[in-house]
């Protein structure tokens, strides 16, 4: 049996995309993360200039949330909205505003553009998922 790799530290970043694929709130990038073990969806999009990325799931039920795959935004590209509940939550900061989980928050996933490349980073809890050929 052989003993899986261990993810890498936490200061080394992911590569995700390239910067040019996130529009400015439009079609978001999805992938997937390991937390507490267990494999979890998680997005990135670029809203007012900056990229966000969250765990996809909603704040009241642990459901994914994008209504296409890849659309998270309202009608009026202002918030992410969960396709389920209706939650309506702030791409800033990932706070719910309205719907059944005012005052909860998405969970957030650490990004961060470097040159033309979008990299998220692991945390305590959400790390890479380990490597099939291991």
């Amino acid at each position: 049996m052989s003993t899986p790799e261990p993810p890498p530290p936490a200061s080394a970043g992911v590569p995700l995309c390239a910067s040019a694929d996130l529009v400015e709130r439009g079609r978001a990038v999805r992938f997937s993360v390991s937390q507490y073990g267990r494999q979890v969806p998680a997005f990135a999009l670029r809203f007012d200039g900056r990229v966000v990325a969250y765990l996809n799931r909603c704040a009241h039920v642990p459901v994914e949330m994008d209504w296409q795959p890849g659309e998270f935004l309202d009608a009026d590209r202002r918030y992410l909205i969960c396709s389920i509940h209706g939650a309506l939550y702030e791409p800033a900061h990932g706070g719910c505003v309205a719907g059944p989980c005012v005052g909860a928050r998405l969970t957030p996933v650490d990004v961060r553009e470097e040159g033309e490349q979008v990299c998220w980073y692991p945390s305590r809890h959400i790390q890479p998922l380990p490597d099939p050929a291991s």
